[in-house]
């Protein structure tokens, strides 16, 4: 990774749901600070637990960090309630955009400011957003429901850099989506990164496009990360092609087919 300073560290950790099912099996990453790290891989490898242990969402389905750490700006978070971390500078979107079907565009971008009390600052990062989202400035009187799947994925990132966050969990931020609509997302997701400052670690499965914006790619399989490496890397190595980005021979349909892959597994190193 490169030489900047560390904002998240996630050491080994195994996630447990309903106290039998094992779904992370000792995942470990970096995020370094004003980065954008993408978590790569199909349904069921993961993703989505990771970005929930590290927010702390995973009580809300019966989920828990059984092993391992996580550890923010060099502090230990597992414990710590998701308001809690919001108000440290780590905020979620999640997957299906989530908003608030019977608010207007602008009063769902407000709940995303429940933790500041200065009425000038979060009106200030009102027009930020306005100002990176014209679209939305141009439906803010409409009801969420009411509004475009596109808008809505625009008004849950919006709605999270209400909060002035340092660190954006950024959950399928392409799915369903049209692909003109999915680079439009991920150019502002860009802007974010290189105007303000604000650090991305996404899950998606749009490989292409993932790689195309983010500096580090983690490939998880099975609740285990099973490649790492800079975004060149992955988007130039033949394997990597072939499973995610369709080029290649159609004959392999997972990383456990490839004799070389146990040598890269990285819980074995």
């Amino acid at each position: 990774m490169p030489e900047t300073p560390t904002l998240l560290d996630v050491n080994g950790i195994e996630v447990i749901y309903n106290h039998v099912i094992l779904v992370l099996k000792g995942v470990s990453l970096t995020v370094p600070a004003g980065a954008i790290v993408a978590i790569l891989g199909g349904n069921g490898a993961g993703k989505t637990t990771t970005l929930r242990a590290v927010s702390n969402l995973l009580k809300g389905e019966r989920g828990e960090v059984t092993k391992g750490s996580i550890e923010y700006q060099g502090a230990r978070i597992e414990n710590l309630t998701p308001s809690e971390l919001v108000k440290r500078g780590v905020v979620q979107v999640m997957e299906g955009r989530h908003c608030f079907a019977h608010l207007t565009i602008e009063e769902n971008l407000l709940t995303g400011a429940y933790t500041r009390t200065s009425r000038a600052e979060i009106a200030a990062s009102l027009e930020k957003v306005y100002a990176y989202f014209p679209r939305l400035k141009e439906r803010r009187k409409s009801q969420a429901a009411y509004t475009s799947g596109g808008e809505q994925q625009m008004c849950a990132i919006g709605r999270a850099i209400m909060s002035s966050p340092t660190l954006v969990l950024l959950d399928e931020p392409s799915m369903g989506l049209a692909p003109q609509l999915v680079e439009e997302v991920f150019n502002i997701v860009r802007d974010l990164n290189t105007k303000e400052g604000t650090t991305f670690l996404l899950a998606e499965q749009n490989t292409h496009m993932a790689l195309k914006y983010a500096s580090y790619g983690y490939i998880m399989e099975s609740g285990r990360v099973v490649m790492d490496g800079s975004a060149s890397e992955l988007a130039s190595n033949e394997d990597v092609k072939e499973f995610y980005l369709g080029v290649g021979g159609a004959e392999r349909k997972s990383f456990r087919d490839v004799k070389s892959y146990k040598r890269r597994k990285r819980w074995l190193a």
